[in-house]
């Protein structure tokens, strides 16, 4: 075993769905009525960042009932996100921040954000994909309630996977948007930078959002350009990773460098450096001695960086 593969790469968070999304129920109201009205069916309850979770005895449940849903104050309306083993089926629920204020009095209810749960396992790995897509939902439904082509209320139909209009008929759909994450290598060295909200010594992957009419191949090597000033070549996509912040989906992708001159824009940046493959496995390790450290393994950067490190020297991008 060697320097570079003595830790555990693991899966990235939100990858692992355990649910059939049926998709072929979700026009059939009468069916979805019937699940939803099952005994067997839950719920997951999403309010911003954060999900509602009962606090029982072996530990926090973030899979409510329908019955202990409404009783915390969810809205009515269910998104049909899909079927358990065995037929069950799960719904997505959002809550006002009214009655997360009350919530916030009970001793037997928290609010807490997603995130760092994930991040903390709070929430068994293969719930996170379910709960990522409530949470996407839940958030286009409320950011989307009005048509976009004449401005009246819209209707949730299709189990919550469409809105329709009720008076220029325009049928709206939920979105995802592409960003490109990726590892620039240079020889025996990756580049890395910096956000200003990071937790302090944390440094990951560069990353941005696909713009119209572009390429992956073409956004990696803008969006490096643009936040760092390095030009690279020799575009890879590694793998992706859904992203309910509030609805991305993460592509990454690996890529060489051509020059090696930082140009760091601050406005997307607040630092980005080069980093040696003993220094960079050191981080992703948490032994940096001055307390650097590379991106939580829930992240798909993480496994960017965890990859290249495990490649060893003789690795290319």
């Amino acid at each position: 075993m060697t320097a570079f593969d003595s830790f555990p790469l693991g899966r990235p968070a939100f990858i692992t769905n355990i649910l059939d999304r049926a998709a072929h129920l979700r026009g059939n109201d009468e069916k979805l009525l019937a699940l939803e009205g099952h005994r067997d069916a839950r719920a997951y309850v999403v309010h911003r960042d954060s999900l509602v979770v009962k606090q029982d005895a072996g530990g926090p449940r973030a899979l409510l009932t329908i019955d202990e849903a409404l009783k915390f104050g969810a809205n009515p309306g269910t998104i049909f996100l899909g079927l358990r083993e065995g037929g069950a089926a799960v719904f997505g629920m959002g809550i006002s921040a009214a009655s997360v204020e009350k919530l916030l009095t009970r001793d037997d209810v928290a609010v807490t954000e997603l995130r760092g749960m994930a991040m903390q396992g709070v929430v068994p790995p293969e719930q996170l994909s379910a709960i990522a897509m409530a949470k996407s939902m839940v958030s286009w439904h409320q950011r989307h309630g009005y048509c976009a082509n004449c401005g009246t209320r819209t209707a949730m139909k299709e189990g919550g996977w469409k809105r329709d209009c009720p008076s220029c008929k325009a049928e709206h759909f939920p979105r995802t948007d592409p960003v490109v994450i990726m590892l620039v290598t240079s020889g025996d060295k990756c580049l890395l930078g910096r956000q200003k909200q990071f937790p302090p010594g944390m440094w990951s992957c560069l990353a941005g959002f696909v713009e119209a009419a572009e390429t992956i191949e073409d956004a990696v090597r803008r969006e490096i350009f643009e936040e760092s000033g390095i030009r690279c070549t020799d575009v890879h996509y590694y793998m992706t990773q859904p992203w309910p912040y509030p609805s991305s989906l993460m592509i990454g992708c690996t890529a060489r460098a051509t020059t090696d001159d930082i140009i760091v824009d601050r406005t997307e940046l607040e630092d980005a450096r080069w980093f040696d493959r003993a220094e960079a496995t050191l981080m992703i390790k948490r032994q940096h001695p001055d307390g650097l450290a590379g991106p939580h393994p829930f992240a798909i950067a993480h496994h960017l960086l965890g990859r290249w490190l495990h490649e060893g020297p003789n690795a290319h991008a």
